[in-house]
């Protein structure tokens, strides 16, 4: 029977096998543990949260740990209210230190110091250690269950020490070295243990980190670095260089997904989203979207109102608005994209800003004839006014110039301010654009026309 059938089977007897009082409850119930932890989470989410917590509250100790480690961060919290005090603390102690701590920022304070005490001192120690950092922050994303080896050690004791505790803590492909204050000196290689003799100490051939992080530095500017240095690892040390954790590879890829979907939900106008969609509450995602589309379609009132004043100007050339206002939102947009993800990447930077800008000028400048042509052309099958189609061709090369050159300059300025530029992109930006040329319409029919 396929996973599906089964998984459907158990569904469709889920009282039985919640009971196991029936040969084939009891049937159902040993196949249903036969499945990957991952695939029991997504059942249980697929079922009613009551009977969900049931089967879960059910399972043996080791698959129900592995099961919570599935879950999301508001399914953890939820099924942790119906364990006992000793199945909480199994299952938290299953979780990395970083999980957990995800975990403790989403509970009340309230709930936060009845789960704190449920951890044993030296767990409770780090988890603390952590929440005082921000959560944006290199402190507050960093593993803090690395090994760190001083300087004075041999290779032969090394290799002894990650033999020791490689079954207990995790070992990054740089090992990263501190003196008996534990302050961060260098790293070397695993590979560096095979290539040098058993005595030789690892302070003569540990080689200078190329990237320190500070614990307080943003997430984000630490992902580029170790992206532009091709590093899989990077040190997080604090005040006086004390050495505090490292940040892995697998953690990067985690900020960089983050970071892009704050950035694509910022440039929708949209205030990024702390949980999954399905997991936010309805009334929460309707009011992030709503007084933000509220402003902006107040705003489109501008455009409304120079129309009207000018309404008696553009006569049958009214029709072409919607031709303006669509090519100067298009234009803009594409410009703030190619801006926003330059600046993400660290392609567009302060050093070559000026040289940018210089580009897309000239840019600018081409498109406006392209369009500014088309545009005539296009206007006069409709008009056979020269002028008329010469105004309309006029205003869209005036508004391509303009959308490139606020595209541009825009998330610059945002930059600057330290602001995040991907919020000049998307509905702010078009909105403007709307305004803008709407009234550069309106003025050339104005001067030209009347």
């Amino acid at each position: 029977m396929s996973r599906e059938k089964l998984l459907s089977k158990i569904r469709d007897n889920l009282e039985v096998v919640i009971q196991k009082d029936s040969p084939l409850g009891e049937t159902l119930w040993k196949e249903l543990l036969e499945f990957h932890p991952v695939d029991i989470a997504d059942f249980l989410d697929s079922i009613d949260k009551e009977s969900a917590m049931q089967v879960f509250s059910q399972l043996p100790k080791v698959i129900r740990n592995e099961v919570f480690e599935e879950f999301s961060v508001p399914e953890q919290a939820e099924s942790l209210a119906f364990l006992s005090d000793q199945d909480k603390l199994e299952v938290m102690r299953a979780l990395g230190t970083d999980e957990l701590t995800d975990l403790f920022d989403y509970f009340s304070d309230e709930d936060l110091k009845k789960y704190l005490h449920l951890l044993h001192r030296k767990e409770r120690e780090k988890v603390i250690s952590l929440l005082k950092f921000d959560p944006e922050s290199a402190g507050g994303i960093m593993d803090i269950d690395v090994l760190s080896l001083l300087q004075d050690f041999t290779v032969e004791k090394t290799v002894r020490l990650l033999q020791r505790l490689k079954p207990r803590q995790e070992i990054h492909r740089e090992l990263y070295v501190t003196d008996d204050a534990h302050k961060l000196i260098g790293h070397i290689h695993l590979e560096d243990l095979l290539m040098h003799s058993p005595k030789k100490r690892i302070s003569t051939f540990m080689s200078k980190n190329e990237i320190v992080a500070q614990a307080d530095e943003d997430r984000e500017v630490i992902a580029k670095k170790m992206i532009h240095y091709g590093l899989m690892t990077v040190p997080v040390v604090g005040k006086d260089n004390y050495f505090l954790g490292v940040i892995p590879s697998e953690t990067l890829v985690e900020v960089i997904v983050k970071e892009a979907d704050e950035d694509a939900q910022k440039m929708a106008a949209l205030a990024p989203m702390e949980h999954t969609y399905f997991e936010t509450p309805f009334w929460k995602i309707l009011y992030k979207r709503g007084n933000i589309l509220v402003v902006l379609m107040l705003a489109e009132s501008i455009s409304s109102i120079i129309l009207h004043s000018y309404e008696k100007s553009l006569g049958s050339l009214f029709i072409f608005v919607t031709m303006l206002m669509s090519t100067g939102g298009n234009t803009s947009h594409q410009t703030s994209t190619l801006v926003v993800r330059g600046m993400a990447s660290g392609e567009i930077h302060k050093g070559n800003a000026f040289r940018f800008l210089k580009r897309e000028v000239l840019t600018a400048l081409g498109l406006a004839v392209i369009l500014g042509g088309t545009a005539i052309v296009r206007a006069w099958f409709t008009t056979k006014d020269l002028m008329a189609s010469f105004s309309v061709g006029l205003t869209i090369g005036v508004t391509v110039m303009a959308a490139v050159i606020l595209g541009s300059l825009i998330p610059l300025g945002l930059k600057k301010l330290g602001m995040d530029p991907a919020f000049s992109a998307g509905p702010f930006l078009a909105t403007l654009m709307d305004i803008v040329s709407v009234a550069i319409f309106c003025m050339i029919v104005y001067v030209l026309l009347v």
